[in-house]
């Protein structure tokens, strides 16, 4: 037993959970937890909370419905961006291929740092214009 509380997942708001949802989904190769996956008929969908996991069950990103939520707008501090999440990548090669897949699946280029020799990165809103990083580690 650990003395130190250990992270569950990250929650992120959203006013459209599943697509929000969806994005970090393909984004992440994620899975939903079982009972949050959409509706097999294509019914409504009333989803305000859906856990993403990873091959082997454990939380990684959770989506909470928030229908008064204000997209941040990075860089401009006038709705701060509350939290974002970093994802590492090994290669420039990789670096490109993600940031190309992302823009795919529905995220816009906030920042372009590639050229940084020393860190190159991205940064992108997903999205509910949420930003978060891809870079070189």
């Amino acid at each position: 037993m650990s003395g130190y509380p250990v992270l569950l997942h990250t929650a992120i708001d959203a006013r459209d959970c599943r697509a929000l949802g969806e994005f970090y989904r393909r984004l992440l190769g994620l899975h939903y937890r079982q009972g949050d996956e959409p509706p097999a008929d294509g019914g409504p969908d009333d989803a305000d909370w859906l856990v993403l996991v990873d091959d082997d069950g454990r939380r990684v990103v959770t989506i909470q419905e928030k229908k008064d939520t204000r997209p941040p707008t990075w860089p401009s501090e006038d709705v701060p961006m509350q939290m974002h999440m970093d994802f590492k990548v090994p290669t420039v090669e990789s670096l490109e291929r993600h940031r190309r897949r992302a823009e795919e699946l529905g995220a816009r280029l906030l920042y372009d740092r590639s050229q940084d020799e020393d860190e190159p990165l991205y940064v992108l809103a997903d999205p509910a214009e949420h930003p978060f990083c891809l870079l070189v580690q």
